[in-house]
């Protein structure tokens, strides 16, 4: 199995006592085995690169690095955090489009691999290292002219703040070398996003090769680095399949084996950035049922989750209409023979727009059932606006071999942490 299964979802501690929702729980045991075949599938072709971003909890981290030593970073946060878990620099590399003169000034100095991503931030950088001992090692992103069709979310193509326009990598890379202080040790390229299909995805990775062998001889280096940003998605919604990464794999390897060939590409450390296909499904959202009543004929259930938990389930991460995550029921008062009805889940939040999910089947909710949303291991908590009305923030579990621990990070959204008489 390879993702979370709601039946094992505990909604108790070991001593009895319910656990409050809304919580985040992340079962690591799937995860392992996520890694374990990320890592063992793609061997010999690529080092896996875990894309903070897609879940950042500092627990989550440490366990992604039992199996992976890579972490893709962007934001200097997000740097810190991998640090504070034990990553060494030299696995670390930092992207993003917006890197502040301070961070740059903290962080160049410890040896991890900065991605620059516009021609004012290399000469910024260069201004801060060029006084160094040895030079800073920057990895140059390009962004491609050209975008496979079937990416879910593109980031090349058009006008965008991320990287390099490909046209312009030439006068970049003379930038790069008349800048003291700077060594330009390979590039880094990532297209789009949520890619369930693996022939898009093949293509855009022979694609990345023929840029960065473009790239390689206009800079005249043998590069240290790549970086192809993966773009695996995860099934979301009805209809929708895994990945099938083995067939992805057999797509990719001439590609891959042909690079690996090539006398001065060929030594260069070949990084897969993957957040979303690692963290997403190992984690659910659980959500209690505050009341349930019947608006002009249709069941509606109010949660105590909402947007505020859970934007993207919500429809409101680049999504031009909402579709359903996979969301099952966990606890329920009704009969287990009872059919199920069209219903909304609706949020917490003040606003029409908060709904975890519009229309969709499940057996009949009452105050105190519980529902989980699946799928939801990335860009959830960290990705949504949990200060929003000001509702109690999820708490964070992982569960691993049958024991849950906290590691929740944040709790001053929680009632009675501010007055503690309040505190329920």
């Amino acid at each position: 199995m390879l993702e979370i299964d709601a039946t094992r979802i505990p909604l108790e501690f070991d001593s009895g006592a319910s656990i409050p929702t809304p919580f985040y729980i992340y079962d690591f045991d799937v995860l392992d085995r996520r890694l374990t075949r990320l890592r063992d599938r793609f061997a010999g072709l690529f080092q896996p690169s875990f894309a903070v971003k897609s879940n950042p909890n500092r627990a989550l981290i440490g366990r992604v690095l039992s199996c992976i030593d890579h972490i893709d970073a962007s934001s200097a946060h997000e740097v810190e955090r991998a640090l504070s878990v034990g990553v060494s620099p030299d696995h670390i590399s930092w992207s993003g489009p917006g890197k502040r003169r301070s961070e740059l000034e903290v962080l160049s100095k410890l040896g991890l691999t900065i991605v620059v991503e516009a021609e004012d931030e290399i000469e910024l950088l260069s201004e801060i290292t060029a006084s160094y001992s040895a030079p800073q090692d920057i990895v140059l992103r390009i962004n491609p002219d050209h975008v496979p069709k079937g990416f879910g979310a593109s980031m090349s193509g058009n006008p965008s703040q991320f990287g390099i326009d490909e046209p312009a990598i030439g006068h970049a890379i003379d930038l790069i070398k008349r800048a003291p202080g700077l060594r330009l040790s390979g590039f880094h390229a990532y297209t789009g996003s949520m890619c369930l299909t693996p022939e898009p995805i093949a293509e855009n990775i022979a694609n990345l090769c023929a840029i960065f062998r473009k790239a390689v001889a206009l800079a005249g280096i043998v590069p240290r680095t790549l970086i192809f940003g993966a773009g695996f998605g995860i099934p979301l919604h009805a209809g929708q399949k895994a990945l099938d990464i083995d067939a992805l794999h057999a797509l990719v390897e001439p590609h891959i084996r042909e690079l690996a060939s090539d006398p001065v590409l060929g030594a260069a450390r070949r990084l897969l950035e993957v957040g979303r296909w690692i963290s997403g499904p190992t984690g659910a959202l659980v959500s209690s049922v505050l009341s349930a009543k019947t608006s002009r004929g249709l069941a509606v259930a109010v949660c105590d989750a909402g947007f505020n938990n859970h934007l993207a389930a919500c429809g409101m991460m680049g999504s031009v209409f909402q579709k359903n995550y996979p969301i099952q029921a966990i606890r329920r008062q009704g009969s287990a023979d009872d059919p199920p009805q069209e219903q909304m889940l609706a949020g917490p939040l003040c606003t029409s727009i908060d709904q975890l999910a519009r229309r969709i089947e499940l057996a009949p909710l009452r105050r105190g059932d519980a529902i989980a949303v699946l799928m939801s291991g990335a860009y959830g908590l960290t990705a949504s606006p949990t200060r929003f009305i000001s509702h109690p923030e999820p708490a964070e579990y992982a569960l691993s071999d049958g024991k849950l621990t906290d590691i929740s990070e944040s709790g001053l959204n929680r009632l009675g942490s501010l007055i503690p008489g309040l505190r329920p």
